[in-house]
C-alpha cells in the first residue's frame, strides 16, 4: 500500500541529529547521519520527488497564519533543515501571501534556493509546484502563460517543476475553463514547466481535463486536494480513484486538517484567526479520530501529527504540511522511514467514520462539473 520497503524500524529509530561517524586518526570531517530517511523518492510524471514535500501557504499570509516579515530567518532554516534531510518539494502559488505580500511565498522560496549552503545535488534537485491562480482577469491562454512567467520571475529561476491550475472555473466560467487548460498547453510546449497539475478538481472535471490535455499530447501528472482523515468524504475517495487508475499523482494539502489533527487543540484551546471558528465547530465531535492517533502515536512512540502524515502516504499521496518552523519541519520529518500497519491503517478508518463532524471542503473544488 506504500512506497517504503520493509527496513526495521529501530535501525531508523537510530540515527539522531548528533549521531557522527568518524575514525580517530581520520583527516576527514564527521559523517553526520541524517536524522531522518526521506530519501526514497517517488514519481511526478518525469520528476523524482519525496515521499512527502513541504507547503508554503503561510510564508506572506498575514490574515490565516500570522506571517511576519520578521519570521524569514526561520524560515530559511526551516528551508534548509528539510532539503538537508532530503525534501525536494515545495508547494507554493502566485496567489500566496495577502496585501502588498502577494506573490510573497513565492519571492521567499527563490530566495532561499539560491542562498542554500548546502550540498549542490540537494539544490539543483529541487522541484518547485507553484500554483496559478484562476482571476477573472485572466481570460486567455497568453494571459495563464504570462502568469506563468511572473512566477518564474518572482522566484529567479528558468523552469518550474509542476505548473498547476489553480482551481476550476467550470462551475461558473466554462469559457474561461478551456482558456485556462490552453494556457497550460502552452507553458508545457514552451518548456515553462515541467509537468502540469491541477489543484481543487472534482472527480468529473479532473477526467475531462486529464482527457483534454492527452488529446494535445500534454501528460495530467499530479492532481492537489484536500486530503486526510478529516477529508474521507465520497468526492475525495472517487478523486483518488481516479488518480490511481489514470496514473495521476494525488498530492494532499491540508493533511493535518489545518491543525485539527496536530492533538495541540481542544475545545477551550483554539488558534488564534479566523481558524478558531472553523474548529470551534469541527473539534468537538474528533475524539474517536484523534483518540486512535493518540494510541497509536504512543505505541510507535511517534507523535500524533506523524502519525496523521503517514496515513495519507501510506494511501499513496504524497502530503505537503505546511511548516513555518524549524520545531515544525522536524515533526513533520518524522512521519518518513516507517509505515503504519494495515491494522492500524483500518482502526484509523474506522475512527474517522466514528467522528461525525468533517472538514469542509475547499469552496472552489469543483462538483457538479
Amino acid at each position: 500500500m506504500g512506497f517504503f520497503t520493509s527496513t526495521p524500524t529501530a535501525y531508523f529509530n537510530s540515527f539522531s541529529p548528533l549521531n557522527e561517524i568518524s575514525l580517530p586518526s581520520s583527516p576527514f570531517k564527521p559523517l553526520k547521519l541524517p536524522p531522518y530517511w526521506p530519501w526514497q523518492k517517488v514519481k511526478i510524471g518525469p520528476l523524482s520527488v519525496s515521499p512527502m514535500g513541504f507547503g508554503t501557504w503561510a510564508w506572506g499570509n498575514q490574515l490565516l497564519w500570522g506571517y511576519q516579515e520578521s519570521m524569514d530567518t526561520e524560515l530559511q532554516q526551516t528551508f534548509n533543515l528539510a532539503v538537508d534531510n532530503g525534501i525536494n518539494l515545495f508547494d507554493t502559488a502566485d496567489s500566496y501571501g495577502t496585501g502588498r505580500l502577494n506573490g510573497q511565498s513565492e519571492k521567499l522560496l527563490g530566495k532561499f534556493i539560491r542562498e542554500y549552503q548546502g550540498q549542490k545535488r540537494g539544490q539543483n534537485e529541487i522541484v518547485i509546484a507553484t500554483k496559478f491562480a484562476a482571476y477573472p482577469w485572466r481570460l486567455t491562454p497568453g494571459q495563464f502563460v504570462n502568469a506563468c512567467k511572473a512566477s518564474l520571475d518572482r522566484m529567479q529561476i528558468e523552469q518550474i517543476g509542476i505548473g498547476q491550475l489553480h482551481w476550476s472555473t467550470a462551475n461558473y466560467a466554462p469559457l474561461q475553463e478551456l482558456a485556462l487548460w490552453d494556457g497550460l498547453v502552452a507553458m508545457y510546449e514552451k518548456g515553462l514547466v515541467q509537468a502540469v497539475g491541477v489543484s481543487n478538481y472534482g472527480p468529473k472535471q479532473l477526467v475531462k481535463i486529464y482527457e483534454y490535455l492527452k488529446d494535445r499530447g500534454v501528460p495530467l501528472c499530479s492532481a492537489q486536494v484536500q486530503f486526510s482523515l478529516l477529508s474521507m468524504g465520497k468526492d475525495q475517495l472517487e478523486i483518488k480513484n481516479i488518480c490511481d487508475s489514470l496514473g495521476i499523482r494525488l498530492i494532499a494539502y491540508s493533511p493535518l486538517g489545518l491543525g485539527m489533527l496536530t492533538g495541540k487543540y481542544t475545545p477551550s484551546k483554539l488558534p488564534r484567526g479566523p481558524r478558531a471558528f472553523l474548529f470551534r465547530q469541527i473539534l468537538p465531535g474528533l475524539e474517536p479520530l484523534l483518540s486512535s492517533l493518540r494510541e497509536i502515536a504512543q505505541k510507535r512512540c511517534k507523535t500524533v501529527p506523524q502519525v496523521a502524515i503517514n496515513w495519507c502516504i501510506c494511501m499513496g499521496a504524497i502530503p505537503i504540511p505546511g511548516v513555518k518552523t524549524i520545531k515544525q519541519a522536524e515533526e513533520n520529518l518524522g512521519a518518513l522511514g516507517w509505515q503504519l500497519s494495515s491494522g492500524e491503517l483500518l482502526q484509523l478508518e474506522n475512527a474517522a467514520l466514528e467522528s461525525p463532524q468533517r472538514m469542509i471542503q475547499n469552496i472552489f473544488q469543483t462538483r457538479k462539473a
